[in-house]
């Protein structure tokens, strides 16, 4: 399981011109999910989110995590982060989770981010969106766990 996170001054998704989630400074993570993921490893992924370091302390260094600020947490599923752009010129998505298993696991990691954080919002799996942000910074971390992790 993949999580790119863009630490933001503000975020937002909306599907078909509706606002669907919105967050003032927080975390914008798009997830992306791979068919050897599992429950266990959606938690696990949620947990490094939540206390990446990514924010700035009084000293200026990145010390705090989303949970210290209790800033916005905005989580957008986006299957094309486990595509293998090794060869060619078009990605492969061999490595994808299924329609059905990316489902379950994006609604899972939701569900569990929305009892344990304050503010969380999300994008829809498996529509069409549009994402806006102001990356602040900008800082980018890419996140991915297995089952071996």
């Amino acid at each position: 399981m993949i999580g790119l996170l863009q630490r933001v001054s503000e975020a937002s998704v909306r599907v078909e011109g509706d606002l669907v989630g919105r967050i003032d400074q927080g975390l914008l993570v798009f997830v992306g999910i791979e068919r050897k993921d599992t429950e266990a490893i959606a938690g696990r992924l949620l947990e490094r989110i939540l206390g990446y370091r990514v924010f700035a302390d009084d000293t200026g260094r990145m010390n705090l995590s989303v949970r210290d600020v209790r800033g916005g947490l905005l989580l957008v599923p986006q299957f094309t982060l486990v595509a293998d752009t090794r060869k060619g010129t078009r990605p492969s998505f061999s490595c994808a989770a299924s329609p059905e298993l990316g489902r379950e696991l994006f609604a899972e990691i939701l569900a569990q981010a929305r009892r344990c954080h304050e503010s969380v919002a999300a994008g829809v799996f498996g529509a069409d969106m549009q994402v806006s942000l102001l990356n602040d910074g900008p800082v980018t971390f890419w996140l991915q766990l297995s089952a071996a992790e």
